[in-house]
Order: structure tokens, then sequence, then C-alpha cells
């Protein structure tokens, strides 16, 4: 999904050639493969979107491989992009890094100051380590690797799976069946309770291409060289439980909806800082309604496969 929007938000500047590879054609757990990569392709800038994410049933059920997949893919693919005197970099990873109970609004300088959401450690703990990679090699070799913290995402391009998907996804498709099935009611996860913040995956693009585009002494001015990362998000949240009705209403279900508390609700609130980067003249553009229509209509497009 965030592969796919950043390629077409690239593809708008016709002077750029890009390359994309999937993980059919190339396994980024296999540090010779990379390496191989690598040195057969002459590459300036890379965007590092490569990774094994879900929802909280994914990342209680499969701990080990979040964790494991994730630091893999990344330390084999930065280490590359070190050895073969890539220009830029911009590692791309998630909100849930930071503590579980962080000071509302998270800023950057909120990382490791907390205990992390049990139900998503493993795969914050990975993230993690690629911010700190990033920093390592800058500080070490003058590297200008770059990373980026989105909100939660959705959008063309999502899974839809019934058990690997995100909130919107997951919910897009449960209200979808219900509607088709005549169902009397729908269960939703946990209390209805908990708030996020969700940005749209093509606002997501915007501001990576805006961030790589950045004076390299203007990343440097924004950021610390111990804390480089920069959040990305829409700067408001709402709970799950308006947002199942928003989804609801979108695609035209008119049963009940029940919220099933004997499930977890993980944090109750995240949103995050997203100053720094405002500041730099980036703002979001899709509303939610907006976003979810979008969503949607893909999801209609990719059901039908």
């Amino acid at each position: 999904m965030v592969g796919s929007s950043i390629a077409r938000a690239l593809n708008q500047d016709k002077n750029i050639k890009i390359l994309k590879t999937s993980s059919t054609e190339l396994n980024l757990i296999n540090q010779e493969e990379v390496t191989n990569f690598f040195n057969n392709n002459k590459i300036d800038e890379v965007y590092i979107a490569a990774a094994k994410v879900g929802g909280i049933y994914a990342n209680n059920t499969y701990p080990a491989e979040f964790i494991y997949k994730n630091i893999m893919m990344t330390s084999n693919i930065l280490n590359s992009c070190f050895e073969s005197n890539i220009s830029k970099v911009l590692y791309l990873g998630s909100s849930c890094i930071y503590p579980k109970h962080a000071e509302q609004p998270i800023s950057e300088d909120m990382l490791l100051s907390g205990k992390l959401e049990s139900t998503n450690e493993p795969y914050a703990i990975a993230k993690i380590a690629g911010i700190k990679m990033c920093e390592s090699y800058n500080r070490q070799y003058n590297t200008d690797f770059r990373s980026v913290m989105p909100c939660n995402l959705y959008g063309k391009g999502d899974n839809y799976g019934e058990k690997e998907s995100h909130v919107i996804p997951g919910l897009i498709r449960r209200f979808h069946e219900a509607k088709q099935n005549n169902y009397k009611s729908v269960f939703v996860w946990g209390s209805g309770k908990p708030k996020r913040e969700f940005l749209y995956v093509d606002d997501l693009a915007s501001a990576c291409t805006h961030i790589m585009n950045l004076d390299k002494k203007n990343y440097q001015n924004l950021t610390n060289p111990m804390c480089s990362h920069i959040n990305v998000g829409k700067g408001v949240d709402i709970s799950i439980k308006d947002l199942s009705y928003i989804i609801a209403k979108i695609i035209g279900y008119k049963g009940e909806i029940k919220f099933d508390t004997s499930m977890p609700d993980g944090t109750m609130k995240k949103l995050i800082n997203s100053n720094l980067i405002k500041n730099s003249g980036w703002v979001p553009s899709i509303s939610i309604e907006s976003g979810i229509k979008l969503a949607y209509k893909d999801f209609i497009t990719s059901h039908r496969k």
C-alpha cells in the first residue's frame, strides 16, 4: 500500500525513474540477495516501505515473525544503502514506537521514555531499531538516512484480510459483508472507546516526497542526531466507535453495531504531534470521510478479483 502510493507520487516527475521490487522478486531477509540487488542496479535514493504489518490479532499471534522479519529487512537494506553510497534514504516507521502512556499529542522526543503497548511490542522494537540504525549510520559515516513515523494508515492497496487487516480495512470488509448478507448486527473488537489518528496513504506519500526534497541542512535543523525522526499525522483523532458508524454509513449498512469488550482495546489514545513537518510546509489534504470513500472503492475493486 505505502510503496505503491509513494511510486504514484514520484511518477508525477517524468525525470525520475522508479525501480520497484516485490517480496516475490527479492527476499529482503536474505542479505546476499539484497546485496546483489544493490550491486546490480544504479540507485540514487531509497524509500524503505517494506515491512511485515498487521493488526492486534496478527501482532499477538506472530510476535517472533514481526520482530525477526522487520529487523532483518531493515538491517539488510540500510547496510546495503551504506555500502552502495546511496545519496539519500527515507525509512518509514510507525507511531506504535511510542510508549503506551506517552503524553498526548506524542512528540518525537517521547521515544524510549516508557514501556510499549504489549500487543505490538515486537513490531515496535523492530521499528525503533530502524530509527536508531539510521541515526547511527548518520553519526558515524555522515550518511543522509531520514525517518518518518506516520500515524495509522489506510487507503488504496490496503490488506483487507479477515485476520491480518488493520482497523479501517477490517471494518470495511466486515460492514460490506454484513450488508451483502443482510446481517442484523456486526461485532467490532474492543469497547469502541480507544481513539486513533488516521492518515490516507496518499497524504503520507506527499509527506515522504516533501521530506526527501528538503535540503539536508534544513532536515538537520528540524531534528537532532539522537532524535532524527519526524512524525506524520493529521493532528486529530477519532474513537473506534465513531469511526465504525462513519464506515457503516458510507457502506450503507443499517444494522446494529455491537462492541465485543472481551477483545483487547490496545492503547486508549494515540495522537502524534506533527508540528515539525507542518512547520516545514506540509499539511494533509484528505478528510477521513473522503479517504474512507476512496478506500471502500478500492475494496470493491480488489474484492471482485
